[in-house]
């Protein structure tokens, strides 16, 4: 794995500043749109109408003689651990635990970065960065209990729980092997290109996990789809923000900063979650919203520093 520069720039801030704002928003949108279609349904076609809207940019990695088919097992990888798990087993842990939950237990995304990184990717994880994991996850602990940490002891954790703790895992794996440059120039240096990489494997393991929603192995019962203007609209957010230009800043952050340090702007997904909410629903922020965005930023400013 070669060398990865871990500065952090306010250009790169700004790059990994993007993708939480926007999954903040998809958290948002899907549990708006939790009765209109099957979460896993839902992933599947977001990545589809994401793959179309990609194709005019990227459609050489189809082609038989594309480097992509050379290297099928790399990017078959990314595919499922990026594009058909990460999202689908969010979608699925909405339908059986609460926001509050899924929040507390993605939080640990800081964590899971430098084990991963530790125990697979040979990196020597720093007292900075473990101190800096600590604020973060303290922020993200403001937000939850809303400044009220008795409210913590009410959480308990359902099978909804497991899901975001294994995608949290997938995630961080996702982003360890974004790190990786063996790819060829081709693919690595157009980021439609590589996301189009991904994608055409995703999109089977996103497929392969709808159709096993709809044959009932998730045990969703209520399987069906609310076809409306609503519903389109959110798809069509989805798959441009979260999907496209999410993609596109989280991948190109992370491979300026390192899987260590932008783990951390993972973190801010609640507070961001936690504004739009605000602005959807009408509901003011507080000040406890303000000293967990410290926390959190001063979780990524400490662990970033050498």
């Amino acid at each position: 794995m070669s060398a990865v520069p871990h500065t952090l720039t306010p250009r790169n801030a700004a790059l990994l500043l993007i993708p939480p704002l926007l999954w903040a928003g998809n958290a948002v949108v899907g549990r708006m749109i939790a009765d209109l279609i099957p979460p896993l349904t839902l992933n599947f076609i977001r990545w589809a109408l994401a793959f179309v809207l990609l194709l005019p940019l990227a459609h050489r990695m189809l082609r038989r003689t594309s480097p992509l088919w050379a290297h099928w097992k790399h990017y078959a990888v990314l595919g499922l651990l990026g594009v058909g798990c990460y999202n689908s087993l969010l979608y699925l842990a909405l339908q059986t635990s609460t926001p509050i939950n899924v929040t507390l237990v993605g939080s640990s995304m800081p964590v899971f970065m430098l084990l991963v990184g530790a125990l697979f990717f040979k990196q020597t994880v720093r007292k900075r960065q473990m101190a800096g994991a600590l604020l973060s996850i303290l922020g993200v602990l403001v937000v939850l209990c809303r400044g009220d940490w008795q409210a913590l002891a009410n959480v308990h954790l359902v099978v909804g729980d497991v899901f975001v703790l294994i995608a949290t895992a997938c995630w961080s794996w996702y982003s360890w092997l974004l790190a990786r440059t063996q790819e060829p120039t081709e693919a690595r240096s157009n980021w439609a290109n590589f996301l189009m990489s991904q994608m055409v494997f995703g999109l089977f393991w996103s497929a392969a996990f709808s159709g096993a929603e709809w044959s009932g192995f998730t045990g969703l019962s209520d399987r069906h789809i609310s076809l409306g203007w609503p519903l389109v609209a959110a798809l069509v957010y989805v798959a441009v923000g979260p999907s496209l230009l999410a993609y596109r800043c989280w991948g190109l952050g992370v491979q300026r900063v390192g899987p260590n340090i932008a783990g951390f702007f993972v973190n801010l997904i609640p507070v961001f979650t936690a504004t739009l909410s605000a602005l959807v629903l009408g509901e003011m922020p507080q000040v406890y919203h303000a000293a967990a965005f410290a926390l959190i930023i001063g979780g990524i400013v400490v662990s970033s520093r050498k």
